[in-house]
């Protein structure tokens, strides 16, 4: 019995190659059959799909070329008749019919062949607009704000603010557990309402009903009858503490936030909680509705904003701009915009799908709240007690203040916790760490000389309206 003979890799891997070739070499040599008919059709294909746009510049060319040869042949041949020489047996009668051959036959066809070519480069050629170069809009002019008023009254940290309709009287909550009316004008304290066991973290004010609603750390959302001054409601579902609060402007509902990562939306009558938007994976530090489309604008520590459709009940777009914590946001009173505040940056927004606007830079603390006002002023409150005053249209910090803190506090507690224009957009309140509510006011003596905008623009920021 023989021995198998053993052979390398190598040989057997090229053994079986030509064993292939052999078996395909017919297949390989024989040459496809030439279809003219295929080959035009072919053609024809490959011409349409990629120079279809142009096939009928291509024809017209050709047609104006065979028309200018007509005319170059046409010219030809007028020339050889015009330097004909006359017969010499011929009278003077052949002769002036010879010079009457003299004239320049063609120039009305060169003239539709004119024509046709400026018709041509009419239609074929579109008017290419100049590009205007971008230009970073000036932005305008803001009198300066200052502090005119001081109010102290609370045992604790100022957390929130409404105002009333009517612009008469405003209320605060604070860590002292209790909300204060303080009247706009005067500054003096009207009322205090007791009822809350924690922090009272959020108020607001219904322009249609004389009811005030509140929220704190103790998870009550309590909702306060104007004209008995007592609790008439309460709202109960959050698992901890609630945040922000905010009424829809034309529904009869309530919107509340807090701790347990969601959004709770309320019936303000039947106290029932009819919807709860769920999908933040932190706290949800503040909360905004807009009357234009049933929306619901909510910031959270999970470094995202999100836009809720309350008539399909789930997330419209999730904002991921933000790099930390989002603790604050505020509507335009008459745009189709809104602001959200974080320390890394306070950014603008188009409803409804929150298309990026540009970012305004520079506020490096933790932006605790903002607001916003119709002569397009912006201004941010941070933890260390600053206060940023920016042009909402071009983004430019034109004031930067900081309020001395009240005696009898520490310097650590001068941050600004919240604040907001009064219905006048005449006054700026801001509620702070050291217990106290300070008013602000532009000054009546400020213009553009005494304080002129020092306005360098940087690198140009893309606007997406």
């Amino acid at each position: 019995m023989e021995d198998i003979p053993k052979h390398s890799m190598h040989t057997l891997v090229f053994r079986s190659l030509k064993r292939t070739h052999d078996m395909f070499i017919s297949d390989q040599g024989a040459a496809l059959p030439d279809n003219e008919a295929a080959s035009r059709i072919g053609r024809k294909i490959k011409a349409l799909s990629e120079y279809g746009p142009v096939l009928h510049l291509a024809k017209m060319q050709m047609k104006q070329s065979a028309k200018q040869d007509q005319i170059q042949n046409g010219r030809s041949e007028s020339t050889q008749l015009a330097i004909m020489p006359a017969d010499s047996t011929s009278d003077g009668a052949a002769k002036t019919n010879t010079s009457s051959v003299k004239h320049q036959p063609g120039t009305q066809d060169i003239k539709n062949v004119q024509e046709n070519n400026r018709a041509l480069l009419a239609a074929n050629t579109r008017p290419i607009a100049p590009r205007k170069a971008q230009i970073m809009p000036k932005p305008r002019w803001h009198a300066p704000w200052k502090l005119y008023r001081v109010i102290s009254g609370h045992l604790g940290w100022v957390r929130c603010i409404a105002f009333e309709p009517g612009n008469e009287w405003f209320c605060t909550g604070s860590n002292d557990r209790t909300i204060k009316i303080w009247d706009l004008a005067s500054g003096k304290l009207k009322l205090s309402l007791t009822g809350h066991i924690s922090s009272v973290r959020g108020l607001t004010v219904s322009d249609r009903n004389p009811y005030l609603f509140s929220c704190g750390e103790d998870k009550l959302v309590k909702c306060w009858d104007l004209e008995q001054n007592k609790v008439v409601r309460h709202y109960h579902g959050h698992l901890s503490a609630c945040y922000g609060i905010d009424l829809h402007p034309t529904i009869d509902i309530l919107v509340t936030c807090g701790r347990d990562s969601v959004a709770r939306v309320w019936d303000m009558r039947t106290k029932s909680n009819i919807m709860t938007l769920s999908g933040h994976t932190n706290t949800v530090a503040d909360v905004k509705c807009q009357a234009a489309v049933p929306e619901v604008i909510t910031a959270s520590h999970d470094c995202t904003v999100r836009l809720w459709d309350l008539a399909a009940g789930k997330s419209r777009s999730v904002l991921t701009n933000h790099k930390k914590s989002v603790r604050s946001i505020a509507l335009h009173p008459t745009q189709y915009t809104f602001a959200s505040g974080a320390p890394d940056n306070i950014k603008q927004w188009k409803f409804p799908d929150g298309d990026f606007i540009q970012n305004l830079s520079g506020h490096n603390a933790i932006v605790n709240c903002l607001a916003l006002n119709t002569d397009g002023v912006l201004v941010s409150g941070a933890d260390n007690g600053t206060i940023h005053m920016w042009d909402w249209r071009t983004g430019y910090n034109f004031q930067r203040t900081k309020a001395p803190v009240q005696p009898g506090s520490l310097d650590s507690e001068s941050g600004v916790f919240a604040m907001a224009f009064d219905k006048s957009e005449s006054r700026l309140i801001t509620c702070e760490a050291d217990k106290t509510i300070k008013i602000y006011k532009e000054d009546d003596e400020a213009s553009e000389e005494t304080h002129p905008v020092q306005w360098k623009p940087e690198i140009l920021r893309k606007k997406r309206f």
